[in-house]
């Protein structure tokens, strides 16, 4: 998957988030909050074909269902592609 945009991934206190570097600080004002699955997930996007790929890496990481995996990933991808980060 392309991300359009360049983020740092930070972890701070415990929390990540995704700070926006170069021209996307320009775009984007302060910083993306994420738990660890979305961390892991925003970690394989640059290697994943699709978002079946993101949820197969989810299943193999994580002991979750299929279904609660595929509504996890939808809703992160959702919000980037609704920011226009993917």
């Amino acid at each position: 998957m392309t991300i359009r945009y360049e983020f740092v991934k930070r972890e701070i206190a415990g929390e990540y988030f995704l700070v926006p570097i170069g021209n996307a600080a320009k775009k984007f004002t302060g910083m993306f909050a994420m738990n660890e699955v979305g961390a892991f997930i925003w970690d394989i996007l640059p290697d994943a074909e699709n978002d079946r790929a993101v949820v197969k890496r989810i299943l193999e990481e994580y002991e979750v269902t299929p279904e609660a995996a595929e509504a996890d990933v939808r809703e992160f991808l959702d919000k980037l592609r609704e920011m226009e980060i993917l």
